[in-house]
Parts: structure tokens; sequence; C-alpha cells
């Protein structure tokens, strides 16, 4: 049972597949697409293509738990991604893209270089989250 997390982004979305048993986060990639129905399609088509059985997605939430228009964007994405057949599970992701930063950097990864890889690391940090949940 493959599991992919989402990062979305207007400009770029991280995606993270687990390996099949559902265990570790393996593959990573970026996805550029501003339009949210073409980027629907081409999740729905990756996860096809990779056999994921669940898709997670990253719920931008403020550090006060409240939620503003990201977070409304990113249920217009999960409500699209059910309309392609898919089973959408929200994702809290405060400070995953702060703890991405950091991971680079401290990797040695300078910030203009990194920053497709940035939204990438984003996304298996989603999914490290989420298959720890699940133990």
């Amino acid at each position: 049972m493959r599991i992919m997390a989402i990062d979305y982004g207007d400009a770029r979305t991280g995606v993270a597949v687990s390996d099949a048993l559902g265990l570790l986060a393996g593959e990573t990639f970026v996805i550029k697409q501003w339009d949210a129905a073409l980027l629907a399609d081409e999740l729905a088509d990756q996860a096809r293509r990779r056999d994921v059985s669940t898709l997670v997605l990253g719920l931008p939430r403020n550090m006060d738990g409240t939620e503003g228009p990201r977070a409304e964007k990113s249920r217009a994405l999960k409500a699209l991604l059910e309309q392609r057949g898919f089973s959408v599970v929200l994702w809290d992701e405060r400070r995953t893209t702060v703890d991405a930063h950091r991971i680079l950097r401290e990797n040695g990864k300078r910030e203009k270089k990194h920053r497709d890889t940035v939204d990438a690391v984003a996304a298996a940090l989603i999914l490290e989250g989420y298959l720890g949940s699940l133990k």
C-alpha cells in the first residue's frame, strides 16, 4: 500500500511517495503547475502510475491552529482529488517548510539552489509524520 504526500504550493507542489509496504518515505519530486485542476490531474496520474492507495495532503494552519486562505486552497484541492477517485487525508503541515529549509541548510544547500528541493523535502516530512501516526 503506497501512500503519497503532497505539499501544495502556488507555483510548485512537492510530492513524496512511500515504499510499497507503506513504511518509509521513498521517492520525492516536484510538480510545477499553477492551475489546481491541472495539478489534480497530474497528481492523480502520478498516483495511479505508482499504485498509490491514499493521498495525504498538507493542511496549512497558523501556529495557533486556525486556518487561513492557504487551508481553503488545500481543501479545494482535496475535493478535486476526491473527484478523481482518491481517498485524501488532510494532515497538519505546520512548520514542515521551515523544517525543510533548516534540513537543507544544515546539509550545506544554499537557499537559491534548493528552491525546488524544499517542496519535496516538506512533502517527505508530511509523509513521515503520517506514516509515524499509523504505528
